[in-house]
């Protein structure tokens, strides 16, 4: 703004956050860490590219897929961001993460250290998954259960705080949906090296939760299997079958009988005879 003074002249500089809004086809100004309204629609909308807008550094983002119907909000007790606390023992999740959700989960788990299940009724995902994925590190150290009853849905980023359950449990009717992430250059997960860092950001993410290194691959793989503005959506039956426990095959190993002492006609003499235990 420029001063009455002549010869003098201030800038003043401005920087704010804007997201793609598909309702009003248009990007849309929003606070640091306040999810833009979005279409109920059940993909992701597809986001423009913006090569005018300044880019700070590359790194993967899990955008929040909006979702066609809402369950209510439950009552609850007290509130800390997106999570919900409904009693003693029991929070909800009712929204998406974005960068205080760390500190609105460690103020929860404050005031209320007996919570044991993290219930996802309306989780669409993440505006920061830095920050998502440290609330997915906090609810495993916490000892917490992820729950997702019939109804909830469990959508891009919020996948992640899922599988951070110590125990995971899905009613009949729930729903997930996944898809690849995109950086704030338009790349998505192909376009770097299968062991890149920002690949390796889940692959590592997903060990720690407990997945063998090819169940992780294969996880990830699932989840990228669609384009970051598409969706994939998972039945209750489905996402299931990603959480059973792992078996590993054992190899035939070689054994011996300690109670096969065979005597050999006319011969008077007896060996022990091996067999192949499989």
């Amino acid at each position: 703004m420029a001063q009455s003074a002549p010869g003098y002249r201030t800038i003043i500089t401005q920087s704010w956050v804007e997201e793609w809004d598909p309702q009003l086809q248009s990007w849309v100004r929003v606070e640091d860490g306040v999810e833009a309204p979005r279409a109920r629609v059940e993909t992701a909308a597809s986001m423009p590219s913006r090569p005018e807008r300044a880019q700070a550094s590359a790194r993967p983002i899990r955008q929040a897929l909006a979702y066609q119907s809402r369950p209510s909000a439950p009552r609850g007790v007290a509130q800390y961001g997106p999570f919900l606390v409904l009693d003693e023992r029991r929070a909800a999740m009712m929204g998406s993460t974005d960068t205080a959700s760390p500190r609105h989960f460690d103020a929860m788990m404050r005031d209320f250290p007996g919570l044991t299940v993290l219930e996802m009724i309306e989780a669409p995902g993440t505006s920061n998954d830095i920050a998502n994925l440290e609330v997915g590190r906090k609810i495993r150290a916490h000892g917490l259960a992820t729950h997702v009853p019939r109804g909830g849905s469990v959508r891009s980023g919020a996948v992640e705080l899922f599988l951070a359950g110590v125990t995971k449990t899905i009613e009949r009717g729930a729903l997930f949906a996944v898809h690849s992430w995109l950086d704030n250059y338009g790349r998505e997960p192909d376009d770097f090296a299968a062991d890149a860092p920002a690949n390796r950001l889940y692959l590592d993410y997903y060990r720690e939760m407990g997945m063998s290194e090819a169940r992780a691959r294969a996880f990830y793989a699932m989840t990228n299997s669609v384009p970051h503005h598409s969706a994939k959506w998972l039945r209750a039956d489905e996402m299931r079958g990603w959480i059973r426990p792992e078996f590993q095959r054992q190899p035939p190993r070689l054994a011996y009988r300690d109670v096969s002492l065979v005597a050999i006609t006319g011969f008077g003499d007896v060996f022990s005879q091996p067999f192949l235990d499989s």
